[in-house]
């Protein structure tokens, strides 16, 4: 009898679990009218209230099931014994905020292991089934805020919720292995929805329904921010480092899962690869679901658990990087194969290593924290100097040929995961801890990161990546240029790195600039057209171009700018069009601002200037046909003189122009700046050389770009000394009597400026001391000149596109706006020499000129280009681009027979015409007395009056 009483209530709750007794739905539409905030409103009355008893025995009928005597998953063929689980899925798992509308002392037994892990193990091995049923799921009941998060988001978040314990751990004797892979399914399905879901909205919106493409995700969520904030939050617990280290503490033992082992595909090991998996796919439910603040919170575990970064690359290496490889055997790579190929003991033989190298540096590290070293950091030793520039083939990585389709979706999520992360990680990496300390990786590590990141994101961009790649390549990208611009600022790596991925397919100068421009112009009109892949690259990585092909590329640019302005109608030669200016040469600045700042784009085309001198005579016969090259150098050579007051030099050696912070309290300072950069503008697009350079941190903000802490080291090197100091200091920060303030002094008054609301009475403190040091960074790099440089990149842009400019770092900037390297190449000047006034090739002063030009030194020849040109260096692709050319022009001064007899030669000097780039040569007969008087004539720094 006790048998049958037996068999008939397990048959009993066999039945309550079976869909036919509608038991779990009808208990789903109970809990869910239930109020969100009940577990909190629980007082010591609750026990009278009858919702409560109600809501406790409905949990308690929903549990019932799972106590059946030996319950085993592994009778697959028992339905009625696994349905209970399953319907628990399906009905209760998927509520709304399910697990905070229930009184808390029913919360343990939801998640005790008799309920949690049959549910993991059903749900594994039917989620085909299960996954289907959750997305035909009725939300007609919902909310339409509610619509915003499909069922299957519901059941990730509680499913998190009842794994992670209330004391920062998870529940004991959890299934670990089950309940990441549980998380990696639903997450993986919800960001399916979400694709799907955009897919539909953007089709419908290109057919003009828009009445239907209203509800697409982008709308509702957007519409529900409130909704978003707090389903966010239930993903908290995979934000803390607990969560991450108790994983990996158990992908490091082996643990294996305690689900049946019949089904192998989704239960046994956890794997480094499985946590990779889950936080890939959280960095991206992140970036969906909480667009106010992104994925910083998964960002900033990722970055900051100890190791992890290192255990990511250790696999990726293995995975990437071929055995017996170039890379490995490369001279310039000390790394040994035994790192590339033996994958147990890796991490310990580079941080041992990593440790021994911060060890041996620190006594230097000290002294830049001290201030004891007056020069800022110098990194150029870091790279070997034996490294051919033309065996590109060291750094080409073939397993990265055919990304991202041609990789598995396992290195794709690794991939992700570690591009994501490190780039995280770069923006608060100081210099010394990079260079010096070597931390997370070795220079010969950042090596291989750079070139795997190079290669990945040319190969992507030269293929059809297609949506699912995005994630992938968004993180890529922006990790590559934070690794390219701490090359450009302190090289790390051999220039042949960045070209290699390019080298045997890159497409013809012409062919790139004129794509680039037909999509530029494409998706200035249409934002929804995609851009090929030559257009990307050129966008994106234009680094795989040689310098000298990007200059080329630049010109073409500019030239088909000229012929679309002539078809146009814009382009008029000296007449009617050309606009006329008077400019007196004592006023050069304020006369070209008062005439020209208006002009704004029309700068483009031929100006006719007057000149009028000092002593208020008109000058004829000046500039016919443009803007006078000597009008340009002369307005640029006083507005930029730190005499002036716009622009002052750095503390470095270079002396490098920066935008003075007094020049807010000048008259039109701020106009001053935007009319300033059309006069650079010009000169770039009609180019012409000047002869100055601006520091990295200015031409930053001209090329759209962020200055981070470091770069303050190539501006004020003191302070980036004094920062660091403050950043690593050991003791109490307090007793540096630091508070939120900088203090500025111009035209003798000092300016006391607060770094946030209320810095004056905020101190600098142990807590808060890495705010601090960002935040002057932020000021000294980016707000102090901000409103100088917006100005400046007005007037910039007015004649050169951004995309143009975006074609170089700032170093090639300078470059590009001053010349080439600080010597000059003879022979290409000879070549490209015109000769006036009777002089040619083959006569004797000619001859003696070149003989004695050779002789110079470097500093010497670039001082002969300046007299010449106005401009110490050579033009980037040789004297055939200089306008006009190079000329020589005879002056008719010959001695007397008795003189020539006597041993004297020709008095006069040499003298220039630098807005034609002339030099005026006497007929001199001795070399050394063209020798002296060139010297003479070069080192005056003069020009007409010589004459």
């Amino acid at each position: 009898m006790l048998r049958d009483a037996d068999t008939a209530m397990k048959n009993l709750l066999w039945f309550m679990g079976s869909r036919n007794s509608h038991l779990y739905m009808s208990i789903r539409r109970y809990i869910d009218k239930l109020d969100i905030t009940y577990s909190s409103q629980i007082n010591s009355t609750v026990e009278t209230d009858e919702r409560f008893l109600i809501t406790a025995s409905a949990v308690t009928l929903a549990l019932r099931p799972f106590h059946i005597t030996n319950f085993d998953v592994s009778s697959i063929g028992q339905l009625d014994m696994c349905c209970a689980a399953e319907q628990y899925c399906l009905c209760l798992l998927t509520i709304p905020w399910f697990i905070q509308r229930l009184p808390a002392f029913l919360i343990p037994a939801l998640k005790h292991q008799s309920i949690l892990s049959p549910c993991f193990q059903i749900f594994l091995i039917r989620r085909d089934k299960m996954l289907s049923e959750m997305l035909k799921m009725d939300q007609s009941d919902r909310h339409d805020s509610q619509k915003a998060i499909p069922p299957i988001g519901w059941a990730l978040t509680n499913i998190i919720c009842l794994a992670t314990g209330s004391e920062n751990g998870f529940v004991d004797t959890l299934d670990h292995p089950s309940y990441v892979q549980v998380v990696i399914t639903l997450a993986e399905n919800l960001l399916a929805w979400v694709d799907n879901v955009g897919w539909v909205k953007e089709k419908k919106d290109l057919q003009g329904n828009v009445e239907t493409s209203a509800a697409g995700i982008d709308a509702v969520l957007h519409d529900n921010e409130s909704l978003n904030i707090t389903y966010m939050e239930l993903f908290r617990p995979v934000c803390q480092q607990w969560h991450l280290m108790k994983l990996l503490e158990i992908a490091k033992t082996g643990a294996t899962s305690c689900a049946a082992a019949n089904d192998k595909k989704y239960l046994g090991k956890l794997e480094l690869l499985d946590i990779a998996y889950f936080y890939s796919y959280m960095l991206r439910i992140f970036s969906v679901f909480n667009p106010m603040v992104g994925s910083l919170p998964v960002l900033n575990l990722l970055s900051f658990t100890p190791g992890y970064l290192l255990n990511l690359w250790g696999e990726l290496e293995n995975s990437i990087f071929p055995e017996n490889g170039h890379i490995a055997e490369d001279n310039c790579l000390r790394t040994s194969k035994s790192l590339v190929n033996k994958k147990d003991g890796i991490l310990d033989k580079r941080q041992k290593q990593t440790s021994k190298d911060g060890a041996n540096k620190l006594v230097n590290a000290l002294h830049k924290f001290t201030g004891k070293s007056q020069a800022g950091p110098n990194y150029t030793d870091t790279v070997d100097g034996q490294v051919d520039e033309e065996s590109s083939d060291v750094w080409t990585i073939e397993s990265l040929r055919y990304v991202p389709q041609g990789i598995s979706k396992d290195l794709s999520c690794l991939l992700h995961l570690f591009c994501a992360a490190y780039s995280h990680l770069l923006l608060v990496l100081d210099d010394i801890e990079f260079y010096e300390k070597q931390v997370p990786f070795t220079l010969e590590q950042q090596r291989r990161i750079a070139a795997m990141l190079n290669t990945l994101v040319y190969n992507g961009l030269n293929h059809d990546t297609g949506h699912q790649n995005r994630p992938l390549m968004d993180s890529a990208i922006r990790c590559l240029h934070m690794m390219y611009e701490r090359d450009c600022r302190h090289q790390f790596c051999p220039r042949v790195l960045w070209l290699s991925p390019a080298k045997r397919s890159r497409p013809p100068i012409a062919v790139a600039a004129r794509t680039h421009e037909v999509l530029s112009a494409n998706m200035r009109s249409d934002e929804s057209l995609t851009v090929s892949s030559l257009g990307s690259v050129v966008t994106t990585t234009p680094h795989v171009f040689p310098f000298e092909e990007r200059v080329e590329m630049f010109r073409e640019f500019i030239s088909m700018d000229k012929v679309s302005r002539k078809i146009a109608g814009d382009v008029a030669g000296p007449g009617s069009r050309s606009i006329e200016i008077v400019v007196r040469r004592g006023h050069i600045v304020e006369d070209g601002f008062r005439q020209l700042n208006s002009l704004g784009s029309r700068l483009k085309s031929s100006i006719h200037v007057s000149f009028v001198s000092e002593c208020g005579l008109p000058e004829a016969g000046l500039d016919y046909g443009g803007l006078s090259k000597e009008f340009l150098t002369d307005i640029s050579k006083s507005a930029f003189a730190p005499e002036y007051g716009l622009f002052s030099q750095t503390s470095t050696s270079d002396r490098l122009l920066i935008p003075n912070a007094a020049a807010r309290y000048l008259e039109n300072g701020i106009q001053m700046f935007e009319f300033l950069g059309r006069v650079v503008g010009k000169a770039l697009y009609e180019g012409i050389l000047l002869d100055y350079a601006f520091s990295h941190v200015f031409v930053q903000k001209l090329l759209g770009r962020y200055s981070f802490l470091d770069e303050l080291s190539t501006l004020d090197p003191e302070l980036y000394r004094n920062l660091m100091y403050v950043k690593h200091y050991d003791g109490d920060v307090k007793e540096l009597c630091l508070d939120f303030t900088v203090t500025e002094e111009s035209f003798g008054k000092r300016h006391v400026i607060e770094l946030k609301p209320g810095g004056g009475d905020t101190s600098v403190t142990n807590e808060n001391k890495m705010q601090y040091v960002h935040a002057m960074a932020d000021y000294k790099l980016n707000r102090q000149i901000f409103p100088f440089s917006n100005a400046f990149y007005r007037g910039l842009t007015d004649l050169i596109a951004p995309s143009w400019l975006k074609l170089f770092n700032a170093s090639e900037f300078n470059q590009l706006l001053s010349g080439g390297r600080h010597d000059i190449d003879v022979d290409d000047l000879r070549k490209n020499t015109r000769y006036t006034g009777g002089y040619s090739e083959g006569s004797r002063t000619i001859k003696l000129f070149w003989e004695v030009v050779e002789g110079f030194e470097p500093k010497e020849r670039c001082m002969l280009l300046k007299f010449v040109t106005s401009c110490s260096r050579a033009p980037l692709l040789g004297f055939k681009h200089l306008q006009p050319s190079f000329t020589i022009h005879k002056v008719a001064c010959d001695s007397s027979l008795w003189a020539v007899i006597g041993g004297q030669d020709v008095e006069r000097l040499p003298s220039a015409s630098t807005c034609y780039n002339t030099l005026k040569l006497p007929t001199y007969k001795r070399s050394s007395t063209l020798k002296a008087k060139l010297l003479y004539a070069i080192s005056s720094n003069a020009g007409f009056e010589l004459s």
